[in-house]
């Protein structure tokens, strides 16, 4: 039993200084443990993108390396094959733009249709 309120004085500078001064530790724990749930909740999506026999989910991933070796040409193979006196065509970029933004598109709702369980 506290006779002269030292103790309760000096719970009540503990609580004050808490809410100014937060504990770090308790913070940091709270981030992880969310940071967790976003990579668990990610992983979870991916497993049940492997195991999906879905056509179109493969035909995405075929759609993504075709941009992908399309952009490799455009980019990287063209511009330093002509220091060796090589042509190499060039995909066109509006429709490659296209074709990518429409895939971005369908990879976003793609995962829309799995965190909502569809």
């Amino acid at each position: 039993m506290d006779l002269t309120g030292i103790g309760q004085a000096a719970t009540a500078a503990k609580d004050i200084l808490g809410m100014i001064f937060p504990n770090k530790t308790e913070e940091e724990k709270a981030q992880l443990a969310a940071s967790l749930a976003l990579i668990q909740a990610q992983t979870d999506i991916d497993k049940t993108e492997a195991q999906s026999s879905d056509p179109l989910e493969h035909w995405r991933g075929a759609m993504g390396w075709v941009c992908a070796i399309a952009y490799l040409n455009n980019f990287v193979l063209s511009p330093y094959a002509v220091a060796f006196g090589l042509h190499l065509p060039q995909v066109d970029m509006t429709q490659l733009g296209e074709l990518t933004v429409g895939m971005l598109g369908l990879g976003g709702l793609h995962v829309y249709q799995k965190v909502n369980g569809k």
